[in-house]
């Protein structure tokens, strides 16, 4: 199994209710395409080094993976680039 780790940043003009539904939406994407979610973490509203989208803070996400394959890693990526409450995200492969 490949290990990998997500960060991304969810839009600060959110309610807690709707950025709590966005993760578990983005776990739930991971998880139904064969991942197996080892850690999850809300790290809170932290400031940013420069304006993304025109944002001064954000909602930071950190979540540990293993997959057999990179599906779930495609897909959680294909979502993330189309969903306008993320405004950055990272996928590291930790094995390479």
């Amino acid at each position: 199994m490949t290990k990998y780790e997500i960060m991304y940043i969810v839009r600060p003009n959110l309610e807690e209710d709707a950025i709590k539904k966005v993760h578990e939406s983005f776990v739930k994407v991971l998880t139904d395409n064969g991942a197996n979610v080892t850690e999850s973490k809300e790290l809170g509203q932290k400031q940013l080094a420069y304006d993304i989208k025109k944002f001064k803070t954000g909602y930071y996400f950190l979540i540990n993976l293993e997959s057999d394959s990179d599906k779930a890693i495609k897909e959680f990526d294909r979502l993330a680039l189309i969903s306008e409450d993320i405004i950055r995200h990272l996928v590291i492969n930790l094995d390479k």
